[in-house]
């Protein structure tokens, strides 16, 4: 499989480092012209699972985005708590929780995902989805989150 790396990036582990994973895929996908409303959603579950079960004081999570024949866009998102491994079965949880959709959205959204478990302590989290058709010219390229402001980590 002929793979281009489209991005490799060490964010630190906080909301703002998940932030800026989200924010860089979305800049590296309309440079290409490439849909990023889906691997938007994507990058932001997979970072924000890293920043919530995966953090180690002192250490970042590692995004890479990686487009393949298709194309297809490969999202990995590292970080060093293999312990907190995602579920092999992800299932919506009650109505009542108020977290826990975050790798059922990621399934909804990528053709697949999984999990590797590289040398202790490493844990990669990948989801592919099929970026095939351009952006249409009517859908923009302005990204919908930054209409928002985001308070800062302090």
């Amino acid at each position: 499989m002929n793979q281009e790396i489209s991005l490799v990036a060490a964010l630190p582990s906080t909301p703002r480092g998940a932030r800026a994973a989200r924010a860089l895929a979305v800049a590296q996908l309309m440079e290409r012209k490439l849909p990023f409303e889906d691997a938007a959603q994507v990058v932001a579950e997979l970072a924000a699972n890293a920043v919530t079960h995966g953090r180690v004081r002192g250490r970042d999570f590692r995004l890479a985005l990686l487009l393949t024949q298709g194309p297809t866009l490969r999202i990995e998102v590292s970080d060093t708590r293999r312990e907190f491994a995602p579920p092999v079965d992800c299932q919506a949880p009650d109505a009542e929780v108020e977290s826990g959709r975050g790798l059922v959205l990621v399934s909804a959204l990528a053709s697949r995902w999984g999990t590797d478990l590289g040398p202790a302590p490493l844990k990669t989290v990948w989801a592919e989805i099929d970026v095939a058709s351009p952006i249409s010219p009517d859908r923009g390229f302005h990204d919908p989150v930054d209409q928002y402001p985001v308070p800062h980590d302090t």
